[in-house]
């Protein structure tokens, strides 16, 4: 091998980078000494110029609770390594034993811009890859970030711009590219290369000019600089370019390297910050039925969904799009029909949070008078929609709206967003992201975009990056024989219970309930098992499961556990083990299951109630689309 090598292990040896400094600078990951990824090259504004030197190999382990996440605290161990290549220039290593991670800093002249960055990872040609496409041919940085996973072999994959995560198998791995702690930079995508063996990186460029469409001021990318970042010529980093290698596809859901590797909170005080659920009126298309108003954006169809979350134990109700005049951007008047003071003062008195929703850059153009004005009233949080971007400004303007939520101790829910980037970690006012395929889709899509296969999927994949705002709770749920997309009156794809286990299998402490409170108020044991769960845990594990066909997702939360299952189209049987659950503990359980007509009503469900301790093995069978739900309490 050509160069000077490097070489830095994980801290249980299993993984293994090897870092070349040669004519170029690239690197390798080794599992079990086998090769997994290869010599692939790495460099930024031309900062390598032929040769490093490396420091010593430094062990770190740390330690840091984790609000409103999946677990009640982080500990993860990685071992350092940091080449110097000169001009104050390096690259630092870290070697965790769940992934590997590098990132470029300069602490010397730092270059006012930053031209472009290249960052590769080579396999093979039929390593099997699963990537989301960007869905914009014209613009493909600009899009919303959510698309269905197209598995093939790389070498097949198609020619644009895929965002992350993106996860390629390679032999008895898989490996899944992330980033972290991205701030004053572009985020990455990836293509497939020339030859279909490798993913390049790719960022957008730094934008130049803007627009606004008219229906509802959102600001737009219309030209861009030649180069991708500009630096304040302080000390700069780019983010945390993150390999997480996994042996088996349960560890992806809990891979931690995206939160581990953020920027630490900037606040220890999170007493303020609230998680729970939402009544949401945008999916449902404000469709009341059996009232005695006209259902609209309009003050009593609020008064009726806050009644409905006061009855039901509901944090939130959510004002969306259409409560100031999209068209004007006008964020600083709320629409007469809303009578908005008074109807904040009525939730208040009900015990129910108002999050109003905006369009990012209407929003930031008022940040401060806005966030003031509505803090006063009594407002919660916003919902920021349509960012639709991660070029540089899109990600300072994201960091800019969180440091202002933060002042003012409003929750956000960032929606319209690029994936998670561990800014959950920095900000924990951040409750949740999209960046998802979620039930939005279910509303203009077609069947071939096969909603129970991705449901699959992308617990295991887009999850690794953090939490998702996929917005469920459909009670009207259709089979893969008669689902069909209906704008006004949506459907799920799947069953009931399919749709009852998203709020277990989800990292979502920000969560909707997406149906109108009349139809809910039909199905009440659902509701009540919904907004009896938890929405942030003290521990999660996966005790079965495989990318693409089923999930099983086992969560803790003071003592109490709750487990749920989803299937693809395929009718599944699974035997569950209890091993998971306290030994000498009886847990008394309550299961949603599928009911036996569910293949051809996917409406249809039982409810059951056993006994189960760690010894417990119980046979679920999932319908096609399906899935299963169950809460498991000690008994006394």
């Amino acid at each position: 091998m050509y160069g000077k090598t490097f070489n830095l292990q994980s801290p249980n040896k299993r993984l293994q980078v090897t870092v070349v400094s040669g004519e170029s600078l690239t690197w390798s990951i080794l599992h079990d000494s086998k090769e997994v990824m290869r010599q692939s090259q790495i460099d930024i504004n031309n900062a390598y110029q032929g040769k490093a030197s490396a420091s010593a190999v430094k062990n770190h382990k740390i330690s840091f609770p984790t609000p409103f996440y999946r677990q009640k605290s982080v500990t993860t161990e990685y071992n350092e390594l940091t080449l110097s290549l000169g001009k104050g220039w390096s690259v630092v290593f870290r070697a965790f034993d769940e992934g590997v991670a590098y990132r470029f800093q300069c602490k010397g002249k730092v270059p006012a811009i930053i031209s472009d960055e290249k960052a590769e990872f080579h396999f093979n040609g039929d390593s099997q890859s699963w990537l989301s496409f960007t869905t914009n041919d014209k613009k493909p940085e600009a899009m919303a970030f959510q698309n269905i996973y197209d598995q093939k072999p790389l070498g097949e994959a198609k020619d644009k711009l895929a965002f992350l995560p993106a996860t390629v198998a390679n032999g008895s791995v898989k490996l899944t590219i992330l980033e972290s702690d991205l701030r004053a930079y572009p985020g990455m995508f990836v293509k497939k290369s020339a030859d279909g063996e490798s993913l390049e990186g790719w960022f957008a460029r730094y934008p130049k000019t803007f627009d606004k469409y008219p229906w509802r001021q959102q600001r737009y990318v219309t030209s861009t600089e030649d180069f991708i970042a500009r630096t304040n010529g302080k000390l700069f980093q780019t983010p945390w370019r993150i390999v997480a290698v996994t042996e088996k596809d349960t560890e992806m859901p809990v891979n931690n390297l995206v939160y581990a590797l953020a920027e630490p909170a900037k606040t220890t005080d999170t007493s303020w910050i609230k998680p729970g659920k939402v009544a949401w009126d945008w999916w449902n298309d404000w469709n009341l039925k059996g009232v005695d108003f006209e259902a609209g954006i309009n003050f009593d169809t609020y008064k009726y969904y806050i009644d409905f979350a006061a009855k039901n134990n509901i944090e939130y109700v959510v004002l969306d799009e259409g409560w100031y005049e999209s068209k004007k951007g006008d964020i600083m008047n709320p629409i007469p029909e809303i009578r908005l003071p008074e109807l904040i003062q009525y939730a208040n008195s009900k015990g129910v949070d108002i999050v109003l929703w905006t369009v990012f850059n209407v929003l930031d153009e008022h940040l401060d008078e806005a966030m003031a004005k509505y803090k006063s009233m009594g407002v919660k949080g916003f919902k920021i929609d349509f960012l639709d971007r991660d070029d540089q400004e899109a990600v300072e303007l994201a960091y800019r709206i969180a440091e202002a939520a933060l002042k003012y101790q409003m929750v956000l829910d960032y929606h319209g967003y690029y994936k998670p980037t561990g800014m959950s970690r920095t900000f924990p006012n951040i409750l949740n992201y999209e960046g998802v395929f979620g039930m939005e889709e279910s509303r203009w899509t077609e069947l071939s975009n096969d909603m129970p296969l991705y449901d699959v999927t992308f617990p295991y994949i887009r999850m690794m990056a953090g939490r998702v705002d996929f917005t469920p709770g459909a009670m009207r749920n259709g089979t893969k024989d008669n689902w069909k997309a209906i704008y006004t009156a949506p459907v799920s794809m799947g069953t009931r219970c399919h749709q009852l286990a998203c709020y277990i299998v989800h990292d979502s402490p920000f969560t909707m309930l997406c149906d109108a409170p009349t139809n809910y108020e039909q199905e009440q044991e659902c509701v009540d098992m919904i907004t009896s769960l938890p929405t942030v845990f003290d521990r999660t594990i996966i005790p079965q499961g495989e990318m693409g066909k089923y999930i099983v997702t086992a969560r803790e939360k003071d003592g109490n556990w709750y487990v749920a299952g989803q299937t693809n189209w395929d009718k599944r049987k699974i035997t569950l083990k209890f091993d998971f659950l306290e030994k000498g503990k009886t847990y008394h359980t309550t299961l949603f299951r599928d009911g036996i007509n569910a293949n051809h009503n996917a409406e249809d469900y039982k409810i059951e109630t056993i006994d189960v301790n760690s010894d417990t093995v119980l046979d679920i069978t999932m319908a096609s689309g399906g899935g299963f739900l169950m809460k498991l309490g000690i008994r006394d």
